[in-house]
């Protein structure tokens, strides 16, 4: 985050809510030239109002620090438009049908952007019985592993957590086209589609 709040982004979200800076100014309690100092950038809002500020605009405070209104144009909620956030400390997995900002450990984290699977990181896919069986000749030490496998449907998710020093290796029940996730901790996100048998 390289600054606090900008008075340009106050400004922006006020005259979408088609607020006056008097009526803003009404809604957290300070006066209509404080807001007119904020959004001059001759003074910035105190750590105090940032609840008030952001709820009276209709984003959420992390969304008034960074400057990204996220706008969710998913209304479908379309699990094929998954998204993985990772935390590069803890392993924490984050999914959602969006683009969120989130954080974890301190630090706001980037979505994935998945990449098709290199020779180091092919997977196997066996049908077996209802199932598809995964498998990942991958190493799995603490250093170098597969943190999670997920199996993404249209109307479905499913993530199986893996840990060093045991298979990169999961089942998934047979649900259909979609598309297979798996995540190295040294190399990134990875995915491939699977269509229907």
């Amino acid at each position: 985050m390289n600054h606090y709040v900008t008075g340009a982004l106050i400004k922006t979200l006020r005259e979408k809510k088609h607020f006056t800076q008097a009526e803003l100014a009404e809604k957290i309690c300070v006066s209509d030239k404080t807001i007119s100092k904020w959004e001059t950038g001759r003074g910035l809002p105190d750590i105090t109002l940032l609840e008030p500020l952001a709820k009276a605009l209709g984003i959420s405070i992390i969304e008034l620090l960074s400057g990204n209104s996220i706008i969710n144009q998913n209304l479908a909620s379309n699990m094929l438009r998954s998204k993985f956030y990772i935390c590069p400390i803890c392993g924490n997995v984050i999914h959602t049908t969006g683009e969120v900002i989130t954080s974890c450990c301190g630090i706001t984290l980037p979505v994935a952007e998945p990449e098709e699977p290199d020779e180091s990181h092919k997977i196997q896919i066996e049908s077996v019985e209802d199932e598809y069986f995964i498998t990942i000749p991958h190493e799995m030490t603490k250093q170098h592993y597969i943190s999670f496998i997920a199996y993404v449907t249209t109307e479905k998710t499913e993530i199986i957590r893996l840990y060093p020093e045991g298979n990169a290796q999961a089942r998934f029940s047979l649900r259909g086209t979609g598309r297979i996730y798996w995540y190295c901790n040294r190399h990134g996100l990875f995915y491939q589609y699977k269509k229907k048998i």
